[in-house]
């Protein structure tokens, strides 16, 4: 585990054990580092319940029911996929948070409209769905390090 990582992931398993929460993961561009990072620490099993790696477009639809036509209209790196990916992760899981995260790492697939480093994340908690998109620099292994960092980060802040 990173030790940039373990104390943001030591602080989230408190807060979630506190309330009786379980967290699930829908990765798309991390292809599973926040899940993994939440696994590093012992004892993540009583509050991680799952994580899906939702690489492709199928796997977003198929896994977390995200509507095939929601990325074709949007395209699968945008704010209305990323909602959709958290909110199926809750509607597939026994868990009460998920974070979803959807973008291009790179150094391939940018474009103008949606250059390497934008991610869009989405935060499902009880009652409530968040987006927020960043953009991270760097190389592949920055942006995907960053996004994992931000998204613990978020959700400690989402969890007071």
């Amino acid at each position: 585990m990173s030790t940039a990582t373990l104390p943001l992931v030591e602080q989230l398993a408190a807060r979630l054990l506190q309330r009786q929460w379980l967290l699930a993961t829908a990765e798309s561009c991390t292809g599973g580092l926040i899940a993994g990072a939440c696994t590093d620490l012992s004892g993540s099993s009583n509050w991680f319940e799952r994580g899906f790696v939702t690489y492709s477009n199928a796997a977003k639809s198929e896994q977390l029911g995200v509507p095939a036509v929601l990325i074709d209209t949007h395209g699968a790196v945008s704010e209305d996929v990323a909602r959709a990916m958290a909110v199926g992760a809750l509607a597939h899981s026994h868990a009460q948070v998920a974070v979803a995260v959807t973008g291009v790492a790179g150094p391939t697939g940018g474009t103008a409209e949606k250059p390497v480093g934008l991610v869009w994340f989405g935060f499902a908690l009880p009652g409530q769905v968040l987006t927020e998109k960043m953009h991270f620099a760097g190389d592949r292994a920055a942006v995907r390090a960053a996004t994992v960092r931000h998204a613990l980060t978020r959700l400690l802040e989402l969890l007071p």
